[in-house]
């Protein structure tokens, strides 16, 4: 399916699928719990053609394409919400082994909007990931930038965002890599990065829940991130600036 622009995307990092691991299911079981009416019940042809998946919950669990899950989707082209999983080979952090990807993609419209924390708890639970963030397009391409070197070398973020070093260069895979707009981090994921202290973090604990796993949902700004919002760019700027281990810029 195209790159939609008018998306959210959900991404959510966690330990790698081993042998009869049921993570896969409970990632589309919670998915459809969260948004209202959806399932997730077809995927598509290399035409881009809608194919039913009348043995859905069986498939997803004998199917291991590359190392995770195959692509799922709802069967509206006009809203289109999308799920898939692969392992990375590489390590969330120094030293450390591959790791789940999971990636869901959903409308940014009311609907889509309303859901999409509890999207985002459910496949960051589901996972049992160590933290996952859901940005829309647009902001996510620049914060994706932080992390991206230029062909002069190092990173050259827009819009005046700190630059984040490579997961190579963090210490462990609970770090979170980078902020989004909907934050997943896990119990151990805050416990790295410093969350909550009650005394700084009033404002996002004014946005923020727990999860069921003792983590955390936290949400930077009450409209999805636009860094066009000279506000938006701000809380995110702020939130770099009180996290700073993630990315890795508290590591010499």
């Amino acid at each position: 399916m195209a790159v939609n622009r008018n998306d959210i995307g959900v991404i959510v990092y966690a330990p790698a699928l081993k042998g009869d691991d049921g993570r896969p299911l409970a990632i589309v079981h919670g998915m459809e719990g969260a948004l209202p009416g959806l399932r997730l019940g077809w995927t598509l042809s290399e035409k881009e053609a809608f194919v039913a998946l009348p043995h859905r919950d069986e498939w997803v669990a004998a199917e291991r394409t590359d190392g995770g899950f195959p692509f799922l989707c709802n069967d509206d082209k006009s809203r289109p919400v999308t799920l898939t999983g692969w392992e990375n080979p590489n390590g969330l952090a120094a030293g450390c082994p591959p790791h789940l990807e999971v990636h869901a993609d959903l409308p940014l419209d009311a609907a889509g909007i309303a859901a999409a924390a509890d999207v985002l708890e459910a496949a960051a639970e589901g996972a049992r990931a160590f933290w996952g963030h859901a940005t829309p397009f647009d902001a996510g391409v620049a914060i994706a930038e932080q992390t991206s070197p230029t062909l002069e070398g190092p990173p050259r973020p827009p819009r005046g965002l700190p630059a984040l070093k490579r997961p190579e260069k963090i210490r462990s895979p609970e770090i979170p890599h980078r902020l989004g707009w909907l934050n997943y981090w896990s119990a151990a994921a805050a416990q790295a990065i410093g969350f909550p202290d009650p005394s700084r973090d009033a404002e996002l604990l004014s946005r923020a829940r727990r999860t069921a796993s003792g983590g955390w949902v936290v949400q930077l700004t009450d409209a999805p991130l636009d860094l066009d919002n000279p506000a938006h760019l701000d809380a995110l700027k702020r939130a770099y600036e009180r996290f700073p281990e993630i990315g890795g810029r508290s590591t010499p």
